[in-house]
C-alpha cells in the first residue's frame, strides 16, 4: 500500500461539543464573520432554513462523541437520508431514492466542500477523500432545494463545511481506537493575525477491517487562508489533498452474508481488488458587499489519481476546473422586502483512462484507453418576494449546457467515440410561511435533471441513455417548541427515465439502462430535544429521525408496479441519553429495518428485516477536554448493510455485503 500525501498541513479540527459549538459561537459572532468564512452554526441554520424545502443543518457537536469512521457517522439522525456503508470510507447516499442502484461509487447527490465540488464533472461521487471528522457543520439540501449551489439532481446536495481561524482553537486534537484495528488521530490548529486568519487541520487513519480483504488506510489534511482586504471586501484560498488505500472484499450471497459475514469474495481476493486515491483540491472564494448587494465569485481546481485494480486494472488521472459567480441583493422595494439571487457556475474536466487485465493487482495487456471530457455551464436565479412580512412567495429556474465527448485510443475493439450536449431547465416555484419566530411551514414544485455519467459507458450502451428527469411535489413543516425541534416533509417525485445500472455478472461493470416511469414518494420526519429533570440539574435529551420510502415502477413494460430496490421502504433511528449535571453522559440507540425490502427489479430476492442495539456514553462538560465510549450491534446481529441491485437475482447472486458484527470505539478530545 502506498501513502503519497501532497499537503504540508498543520492540523486538524477539533469536534465540537454543545458547550464549546456555543463557545466558538460567541467567538465568531464577535469576529463579524464573512460570508467567505464559516457561519457561526446559528447563523448557518438560519440561513438554510430560507430554503422553502426539505433542508438540515449538522453541527459537528451532533457528531462529535462518535469514532466518525464514515459519513454516516453525520448524517445518520438527517430524516431522508439513508446511508448504507460497504467499507471503511465508502457507502452508497440515498436522498430521496437518488442513486438507488449504484453498487460503487455515487449519483445524484451534488457534494460540497466549503462550496467546492467534490464530484467529477460527469456527475459521479466517492466518499474516500472526505474526512468526516473534519467539518464544523454540514448542510443537507434535499432534492432541488439545492439550487443556491446551482446543483439539480433528485438527491439534492451535501455541503461539508470546514472552520476558520476566526472559529477555531489555538490547538486541538483527538485520538480515536476500536475494533478490527481501528485507529485515527487528529490535530489542528487556527488563529486570527490583524486582517488575516488561518486554519489548518491534517488526520491519519488505518483499519484492519471487519471483513477479510478490507483494511485501509488514509491520510487527509485541509489549510484555509483568509484575509479581509476591507469591512466590504475580503477573500479566501484553500488548499485539500488526501491520499487514500482501500483493499475491497467484494460482494456475496444472501447466504454467505448472514452467515460467515467476515468473509470475502474469493475472486476479489485472488485479484487483490483496490482502491487507491491520491488527490489535491485547490480553491479561491472573494466576496464583495455593496450596501444590500453581495456578490461572491471563485475558481477551483481539482486532480485526483486512482490506482484502481478491480475486474480489470483501471488507472485514470480526473482533472477538474471550474468557477461560480453569485450576486445576491435583499432590498425593500415599494415598501415590500425582496431577495433576488442570480449565479451562473462552470465545472469541466478530462478523465484519462487505461484498463488492463488484472493479474493479481499488476497490469496486464491493455484493453481499453478513454479520454473523456466534461463541459457543464449553468445560470441560475432564484427571487423572494414578500408579500406579508411573514410569507415569501419563491420562483427558481436554472438552465443547464452540458457536453459529454469520449475520444477512444483502443481501437482493436471497435471505436467508442461519441459526443453528446444537453439543453436542460429545471423550474421551481414555492412559499415559505414563517407561523412563528421558530416555526415555519413551507410547499414546493419543482423539476430536477440528471445527466449520465461516463462510468456507464454512454456511448457503447445499445440503448441511447437519456437524461433522467424528475417532477418533485413537497410540503412540510421544522419548528422549535422550548427545548423540542421538529422536522417533517412530505414529498412525490414523478420520474422519468430514471438511470439504473444493473449488476448483470460477478465480473463485469454495472450496465446502465433508463426506466421508463417511476415514483418516488415518502416521508421524512425528525424529532428531537432535551427534558430536564425537575430540581435535578439533568435531563434526558433524545433524537428520532423516520424515513418512509414508497419508490415503484409505474406501469412499466418489464416490471409492471414492482417495489424500486436497494433501501428499506421503513427506517428509524432513535436515540436516548441521561444527561447528568458533571458531564457524564450514557444511553442506548437503535437503528431499525422493521420489514424486508428487494434487491432485485423483478421483486424476487430480498433483504431481510433487522434491527441494532447500540450504546455510548462518556464524559463532556464543554471544557478543555471529553471521552467517549460507543457499542454498536451489540447483539451481533447479523445483516445486510448494502446490496448491489439486479434485474432479476436469485439465491446464488453475489450482490450482498454484510453489515458490521458486535464492536466498540472509544476516544479522546482535547483543546486549548
Amino acid at each position: 500500500m502506498r501513502i503519497a500525501f501532497l499537503l504540508s498541513a498543520a492540523s486538524l479540527v477539533a469536534i465540537t461539543s454543545p458547550a464549546i459549538a456555543q463557545e466558538h459561537a460567541t467567538k465568531a459572532s464577535k469576529s463579524d464573520i464573512v460570508v467567505t468564512g464559516t457561519l457561526t452554526v446559528e447563523a448557518a441554520k438560519k440561513d438554510i432554513e430560507q430554503t422553502p424545502g426539505g433542508v438540515a443543518l449538522v453541527s459537528a457537536a451532533d457528531f462529535r462523541d462518535t469514532p466518525v469512521k464514515n459519513i454516516k457517522d453525520i448524517l445518520e439522525y438527517v430524516p431522508g437520508v439513508i446511508v448504507q456503508p460497504r467499507m471503511g470510507d465508502d457507502a452508497r447516499v440515498s436522498v430521496r431514492g437518488s442513486g438507488l442502484s449504484r453498487a460503487y461509487g455515487n449519483r445524484g447527490i451534488a457534494m460540497y466542500i466549503d462550496g467546492i465540488p467534490l464530484n467529477t464533472s460527469d456527475g459521479l461521487l466517492d466518499f474516500f477523500e472526505i474526512d468526516p471528522s473534519a467539518y464544523q457543520y454540514v448542510e443537507v439540501y434535499k432534492g432541488a432545494n439545492a439550487l443556491r449551489y446551482g446543483a439539480n439532481a433528485l438527491g439534492g446536495a451535501i455541503n461539508l463545511v470546514t472552520p476558520t481561524g476566526r472559529d477555531a482553537s489555538a490547538l486541538a486534537g483527538r485520538f480515536d481506537t476500536g475494533s478490527f484495528g481501528y485507529v485515527k488521530g487528529q490535530v489542528s490548529t487556527g488563529g486570527v493575525s490583524g486582517s488575516l486568519d488561518y486554519f489548518a487541520t491534517v488526520s491519519a487513519q488505518s483499519i484492519d477491517g471487519y471483513r477479510e480483504h478490507s483494511d485501509g488506510n488514509a491520510l487527509r489534511g485541509n489549510i484555509n487562508i483568509g484575509y479581509r482586504v476591507s469591512p466590504d471586501a475580503d477573500t479566501r484560498f484553500y488548499a485539500y489533498a488526501t491520499s487514500t488505500n482501500q483493499r475491497i472484499p467484494g460482494e456475496v450471497t444472501k447466504d454467505q452474508a448472514l452467515n460467515s459475514p467476515r468473509s470475502a469474495n474469493p475472486v476479489w481476493v485472488a485479484q487483490d481488488q483496490q482502491r487507491n486515491v491520491d488527490s489535491i483540491r485547490l480553491a479561491n472564494k472573494t466576496t464583495l458587499r455593496f450596501g444590500p448587494t453581495k456578490v461572491e465569485f471563485g475558481a477551483f481546481y481539482n486532480n485526483r489519481t486512482v490506482d484502481h485494480p478491480i475486474f480489470q486494472y483501471l488507472d485514470f488521472t480526473v482533472d477538474d476546473f471550474g468557477g461560480f459567480a453569485r450576486a445576491m441583493d435583499d432590498r425593500e422595494i415599494g415598501g415590500i422586502r425582496n431577495r433576488l439571487t442570480l449565479g451562473a457556475s462552470l465545472h469541466n474536466g478530462t478523465i484519462d483512462t487505461e484498463q488492463f487485465v488484472n493479474v493479481a493487482a499488476e497490469k496486464g495487456a491493455i484493453v481499453g484507453s478513454t479520454l473523456d471530457k466534461s463541459k457543464n455551464f449553468s445560470i441560475y436565479g432564484n427571487n423572494a418576494l414578500f408579500v406579508q412580512p411573514d410569507v415569501a412567495l419563491i420562483i427558481e429556474l436554472q438552465y443547464l449546457h452540458a457536453s459529454r465527448d469520449r475520444r477512444d485510443r483502443f481501437l482493436s475493439d471497435g471505436d467508442q467515440s461519441g459526443k453528446e450536449t444537453y439543453d436542460l431547465w429545471s423550474p421551481k416555484a414555492g412559499v415559505l410561511w414563517t407561523v412563528k419566530p421558530e416555526w415555519q411551514v413551507f410547499a414546493n414544485i419543482s423539476r430536477s435533471v440528471e445527466v449520465p455519467s461516463y462510468d456507464v459507458n454512454i456511448f457503447t450502451n445499445p440503448t441511447q441513455l437519456k437524461p433522467q428527469r424528475a417532477t418533485t411535489y413537497e410540503i412540510g413543516t421544522r419548528g422549535k417548541v422550548s427545548a423540542i425541534e421538529w422536522d417533517l416533509s412530505l414529498y412525490r417525485s414523478e420520474i422519468e427515465d430514471e438511470l439504473q445500472c444493473l449488476t448483470t455478472g460477478p465480473f463485469s461493470a454495472c450496465s446502465a439502462i433508463n426506466a421508463d416511469r417511476t415514483v418516488h414518494q415518502g416521508v421524512e420526519a425528525g424529532l428531537g430535544g432535551s427534558i430536564p429533570l425537575a430540581g435535578s440539574g439533568d435531563a434526558v435529551a433524545f433524537n428520532f429521525a423516520y424515513t418512509f420510502s414508497d419508490f415503484h415502477f409505474d406501469a412499466d413494460t418489464l416490471y409492471g408496479d414492482n417495489e424500486l430496490p436497494g433501501v428499506p421502504r421503513h427506517l428509524l433511528r432513535g436515540e436516548m441519553l441521561f444527561q447528568h449535571r458533571s458531564g457524564f453522559y450514557a444511553g442506548p440507540n437503535v437503528e431499525w429495518v422493521p420489514t424486508r425490502y428487494f434487491a432485485d427489479n423483478a421483486n424476487s430476492l430480498t433483504v431481510d428485516a433487522y434491527a441494532l442495539l447500540n450504546f455510548k456514553a462518556g464524559f463532556d462538560v464543554g471544557g478543555n477536554w471529553s471521552a467517549y465510549i460507543d457499542g454498536r450491534n451489540l447483539t451481533d446481529e447479523a445483516y445486510i448493510s448494502t446490496v448491489a441491485i439486479a434485474g432479476v437475482a436469485d439465491e446464488n447472486s453475489a450482490i450482498f455485503n454484510p453489515g458490521t458484527g458486535r464492536s466498540i470505539f472509544g476516544g479522546v478530545r482535547f483543546s486549548f
